[in-house]
């Protein structure tokens, strides 16, 4: 592709492919050179690009009190537009929000971009539903109530009259989950929810979500949004290993560690590393043994001459249960570095010393 002569796309069209028969070669070329990969979302047949842009970052700053899917660092909506229209260059097809994130701002972001820059049928809309959204007794979980509401209100901010995948953004501890599944099942056959998927809990929990799901006739979760990536690998031991046997597919959040996979250990300080309250909770005890993981990180990345980040998601992508890591884009080299680690093979030894450091940690990401 010459230089100066990026590729035009047409977003007022569908997404160009190279049709093959295994659906995992599926390719679209972007203009770095790179090639998009795109793979079914678990065991159905939605083909879903193998980079997820996380919106959380994008919506409104959050000032005053500050609640949770709310942030400081977040990105107002002109910000937010050169991240999704760069998104939609690379070929990624896939966007996750939550009805949480920015009070609902994000899903508004998101629905105004698409509505001016893409036809509805060639993006794949995610968004979650749990966290609170009001301040009275309904106003967040996973009750019939709360998911018919909200998901008209998702549906509401996005200006769509579906969601492709529609999540449970984290166990709900004061509702039957019997209750949860059949209103989830209810919205699928309503038109409203095309597939529905699971965030981070324990295995057993959504063994027995499957298990309830089967024995009722109702829809399936058909991915799992959890937290893992190169310092916290404890969803290996069980969750994994059931969603490959089971044909979930897996989406993770955070797979960059929330930047400490970027960078040297606290090389730079950004406004995020300063008041990500959450962040904190998910890597405060364990400082010393995910330092020597960083440092392991960062001998590769001067041995390839390569970024870390590209690194730490191509060693993710190397895992046969992974589908699509969900990754936050604030700087333009961000979703290319993550475009660029679709093409990036590491070898079993390389593999094999990014993992050695790794120590045993609690069990975090579920709250």
């Amino acid at each position: 592709m010459a230089s100066g002569h990026p590729r035009k796309h047409n977003w007022n069209g569908t997404l160009t492919t190279r049709v093959v028969t295994n659906h995992s070669d599926l390719k679209h070329q972007i203009c770095s050179g790179e090639k998009m990969d795109y793979i079914n979302l678990g065991k159905t047949g939605l083909k879903v690009s193998r980079i997820c842009l996380g919106c959380m970052t994008y919506g409104a700053p959050a000032t005053g009190k500050i609640k949770p899917g709310s942030h400081a660092w977040a990105l107002n909506e002109e910000e937010s537009q050169p991240f999704l229209r760069q998104a939609l260059e690379l070929g990624i097809n896939f966007f996750d929000t939550a009805n949480v994130y920015s009070a609902g701002a994000s899903e508004e972001v998101l629905g105004r971009f698409f509505r001016a820059n893409a036809r509805r049928e060639s993006v794949v809309i995610a968004t979650k539903a749990h966290g609170v959204m009001r301040d009275e007794p309904n106003g967040r979980g996973l009750s019939r109530k709360a998911i018919f509401h909200e998901l008209d209100q998702s549906l509401r901010r996005l200006g769509t009259d579906y969601v492709d995948l529609y999540q449970t953004h984290r166990w709900d501890h004061e509702t039957p989950i019997e209750e949860t599944l059949e209103a989830l099942h209810d919205v699928v056959k309503s038109g409203k929810v095309r597939y529905i998927g699971a965030s981070s809990m324990y295995a057993w929990q959504f063994t027995r979500a499957l298990y309830l799901a089967d024995v009722h006739g109702w829809t399936r979760f058909v991915s799992m949004q959890n937290y893992y990536n190169l310092l916290y690998r404890e969803e290996e031991r069980e969750m994994m290993p059931l969603c490959q046997s089971e044909g979930v597919g897996v989406i993770p959040w955070s797979p960059l560690a929330r930047g400490r996979l970027t960078r040297p250990w606290q090389a730079e300080s950004t406004k995020r590393f300063e008041t990500d309250q959450f962040g904190k909770t998910l890597y405060s005890k364990t400082e010393d043994a995910d330092h020597k993981v960083v440092d392991r990180l960062g001998e590769l990345s001067e041995k390839r001459a390569v970024p870390r980040a590209q690194l730490a998601l191509a060693w993710m992508l190397s895992k046969p249960f992974i589908t699509s890591p969900i990754v936050g884009a604030t700087k333009t080299h961000h979703l290319a570095d993550a475009a660029a680690a679709l093409s990036m093979r590491l070898t079993p030894e390389e593999i094999a010393s990014l993992e050695e450091p790794y120590t045993p940690h609690p069990v975090l990401g579920f709250s």
